[in-house]
C-alpha cells in the first residue's frame, strides 16, 4: 500500500488531521462503524465527555485490531459529537491517541442534535491495508 498526504498549508497540523490522502496499491478496506462509549456488555456510557472519548478511543482500535489492521492505517475518521464545547478540553487525548498511532487521516468533526442513548461522541473510520 502505497499512502500520500496532499496538506496545502500548514495550520491543520495542530488539529491533528491532514486535508486529503490518497491510497494506492490497498490490499484491503475496512469501513468502520461509529464506535462509541458502550461497554463489551453492550451498555451505553452515562459517563462525561472524556471517559466516554477515551472508550470510544478504545473501542475502535479493539474493532480495528480484531479485523486485522492496524489504528496506523486510518485514512478517514469522522467525529460526531452533540457537544463540540465539551469536545474540546479533551481533544488533547484524541491528538495523543492520533501521535501514538502515528496516524495521518482526513477528518470531520460534526456536532450533532443527539446520539444513541445517553452517548456523547461518536468515531467513525475507514482503514486500509
Amino acid at each position: 500500500m502505497e499512502k500520500r498526504i496532499i496538506n496545502p498549508w500548514k495550520w491543520q497540523d495542530e488539529r491533528s488531521y491532514v486535508q486529503a490522502v490518497e491510497v494506492k496499491n490497498v490490499t484491503g478496506t475496512l469501513y468502520v462503524s461509529g464506535q462509541t462509549a458502550i461497554s463489551a456488555e453492550g451498555v451505553s456510557s452515562n459517563a462525561d465527555m472524556e471517559s466516554q472519548l477515551i472508550l470510544a478511543l478504545k473501542n475502535l482500535e479493539e474493532v480495528i485490531s480484531t479485523a486485522g489492521y492496524e489504528p496506523k492505517n486510518i485514512v478517514r475518521l469522522n467525529i460526531y459529537t452533540t457537544s463540540t464545547a465539551e469536545l474540546w478540553p479533551h481533544f488533547a487525548i484524541f491528538q495523543d491517541w492520533i501521535a501514538k498511532h502515528g496516524i495521518q487521516q482526513s477528518l470531520t468533526l460534526l456536532e450533532v442534535k443527539s446520539l444513541f442513548e445517553t452517548l456523547k461522541v461518536e468515531l467513525e473510520a475507514t482503514v486500509v491495508k
